[in-house]
């Protein structure tokens, strides 16, 4: 197999920025057209999805080993601060939270989970609002059970407690900044 910038072992845990965090099942080589392709095999077990992504465009498309320990700590700073909601229409605002999922950015997909957090003591968020923020949580929940070694069920309440507890202090304050 010839020498790349990206190198995954079987085993290894991935980062796919529009599935979230998978595992290297194998790597294959296949004959596609008559060109030898290598490629990775990724299994995404909460979609039950298996991937297959060719070596040489494993980093085009964003693939990436998991988190440092700096940018989890990055992520969960992010999940304290105090929420910003703008003021714009919730098609638009809806666009770059899925944006910023899709993006595979630990930090980002923080910042989305943190400004659509709703505490009990909060009003209830719309459908879409939940559906956007569920996504956001569970991908930083499974990248955060990846790295240590927990469970997402475990991750995620780590999250929530994190968020809860930020939640408390700022709705103490004042409403949300809006930007």
């Amino acid at each position: 197999m010839a020498a790349k910038a990206l190198s995954f072992d079987v085993g290894d845990y991935v980062v796919y920025p529009k599935h979230g965090v998978g595992r290297v099942i194998e790597l294959q080589s296949q004959e596609i057209a008559g060109a030898k392709l290598d490629l990775y095999v990724l299994r995404f077990e909460k979609e039950r999805m298996t991937l297959r992504v060719p070596f040489n465009k494993a980093e085009s498309v964003g693939m990436r080993k998991l988190s440092s320990d700096k940018t989890l700590r990055e992520a969960l700073d992010t999940l304290k601060g105090k929420p910003k909601v703008k003021r714009t229409m919730w098609s638009r605002r809806a666009q770059e939270y899925e944006a910023k999922i899709n993006s595979g950015d630990l930090v980002s997909i923080a910042e989305v989970v943190r400004d659509l957090f709703r505490a009990d003591d909060q009003p209830e968020q719309s459908y879409s609002e939940r559906q956007i923020f569920e996504a956001a949580a569970s991908r930083l929940a499974r990248e955060l059970a990846a790295m240590e070694e927990t469970d997402e069920p475990g991750a995620l309440n780590k999250i929530l407690d994190i968020l809860r507890k930020a939640a408390a202090i700022h709705n103490k304050t004042g409403a949300h900044a809006v930007a």
